[in-house]
C-alpha cells in the first residue's frame, strides 16, 4: 500500500519492527523530517550544488574584497600608465588578452590602466549587495501583502491586487531611469557609491515584491481552506497565530525558492542601469559599468568586454542553476 503525503518517511535500510529497540544489534526506525528530506535531494543534485558553491565563492569574494586586492591585485582606482602601449599612442594594454600577467590577472582598462581584477572584486560587492538587499526587501513586502490579501479577503484583497496590477504593469526601467537621473549622488552622511546602492535597492525591491506577492496571496487562498487551519480556528486560536504558526512555516518554501531565482533578476536590472549610466557613479566599479566603458573597446580590446561580462554570465547562471535544485529539492511531490 503506498503512503500518503501526511505519511511519515523511514529510512529504507532499517526493517519496520515491532520490538527492534528491545531486540540487541538492531537499530529503531529513524524518521526524516522535511529538511532532511530535502537536503538529501538537494545533495543528489551535482548541478545545483556547483551553482551553491560557486555563488558561496562570490560572497567570500565580495566579503574578502580589500584583503584580495592588497595579494593579488592593485589599488581599483590606480591608474597604471606603465602597463599601457605608449609608443603607439593607442592607450592599449601591453601584451596579450588584454595585458593579463602575474602582475595583472585579469588584465587593464584601456587608457586609464586600471586593474580590472580589483575593479571585477570590488564590483561584486556592490553588485551582490543591491542583488541580495533588494531581494530581501521584495520577499518582505510581497509575503506581508500577499498574506494579508490571500488570508483576510474581500476589500483588502482587492486594494492590494490592484495595486500588483498597477505595479507589474508600470515600466520600471524607464521609472528607475528617470529616478536616478534627478537625485543627488550623496544624502544620508553616504559617499556617492552607498548612496545610490541604497537608491538601487529601494527601486529594484519595491517593484520586485508584485512577483512573489501573487505567489504568495494564491499559495494563502489554497491553505485557509486546509484541515489544519479550521482544526486551529475550532480551537480558538487568533489571525495572529493561524498567520504566522501555521501558514508562514507552509510558505516558506516557495518563498525562499523564489528569493534565490529573483536575485540574478536584480543582478541583470542593476547591470542594465549601470550599463544605461544611471546605476552606480563612476568611478566606483560595477559591472554594468564596466560593460558600458567597454562597448568603444570591444573591437580593439575585446577582453575588456569580455572578464565582465563573463563574470555576470556565471554568477546569473549560478544561481539559477542553485534555485532551480532547491525548487526540486522542496517539491514534496518529487521523488
Amino acid at each position: 500500500m503506498s503512503l500518503g503525503p501526511e505519511a511519515s518517511v523511514t529510512d529504507e535500510k532499517t526493517a519496520p519492527t515491532a520490538d527492534a529497540a528491545d531486540r540487541p544489534g538492531e537499530k529503531a526506525i529513524a524518521g526524516r523530517s522535511l529538511k532532511q528530506i530535502a537536503w538529501r535531494r538537494l545533495k543528489k543534485d551535482k548541478v545545483a550544488i556547483a551553482g551553491g558553491c560557486v555563488v558561496i565563492f562570490l560572497v567570500v569574494v565580495a566579503i574578502l574584497a580589500p584583503l584580495l586586492i592588497k595579494l593579488f591585485g592593485h589599488p581599483w582606482d590606480e591608474y597604471h600608465q606603465d602597463a599601457l602601449d605608449t609608443e603607439l599612442g593607442t592607450g592599449l594594454p601591453k601584451g596579450a588578452l588584454g595585458g593579463m600577467s602575474w602582475d595583472y590577472l585579469l588584465g587593464v582598462e584601456p587608457v586609464t590602466g586600471r586593474d580590472i581584477f580589483s575593479r571585477i572584486v570590488y564590483g561584486a560587492q556592490t553588485t551582490l549587495a543591491v542583488a541580495f538587499l533588494a531581494a530581501f526587501l521584495a520577499t518582505f513586502l510581497g509575503t506581508v501583502f500577499g498574506l494579508a490579501a490571500g488570508f483576510l479577503g474581500g476589500w483588502v484583497d482587492t486594494v492590494i491586487s490592484r495595486i500588483m496590477d498597477f505595479l507589474l504593469a508600470f515600466p520600471q526601467l524607464l521609472f528607475a531611469i528617470a529616478l536616478l537621473s534627478v537625485l543627488p549622488d550623496e544624502f544620508f552622511g553616504l559617499g556617492p557609491r552607498w548612496s545610490r546602492v541604497g537608491v538601487l535597492i529601494g527601486v529594484i525591491g519595491f517593484f520586485g515584491w508584485p512577483y512573489i506577492g501573487r505567489i504568495v496571496r494564491g499559495q494563502t487562498l489554497s491553505l485557509r481552506e486546509r484541515e489544519f487551519v479550521e482544526a486551529s480556528r475550532s480551537l480558538g486560536a487568533r489571525s495572529g497565530r493561524i498567520l504566522f504558526r501555521e501558514l508562514l512555516p507552509n510558505l516558506a518554501a516557495p518563498i525562499l525558492v523564489y528569493t534565490t531565482l529573483i536575485i540574478p533578476t536584480n543582478i541583470l536590472t542593476e547591470a542594465a542601469l549601470s550599463f544605461l549610466g544611471v546605476g552606480i557613479p563612476p568611478p566606483n566599479p560595477s559591472w554594468g559599468g564596466m560593460l558600458s566603458d567597454a562597448v568603444q573597446f570591444y573591437r580593439i580590446d575585446p577582453m575588456y568586454m569580455i572578464v565582465p561580462g563573463s563574470v555576470i554570465f556565471i554568477t546569473v547562471l549560478a544561481f539559477n542553476l542553485f534555485g532551480d535544485g532547491l525548487r526540486d529539492a522542496l517539491d514534496p511531490k518529487a521523488r
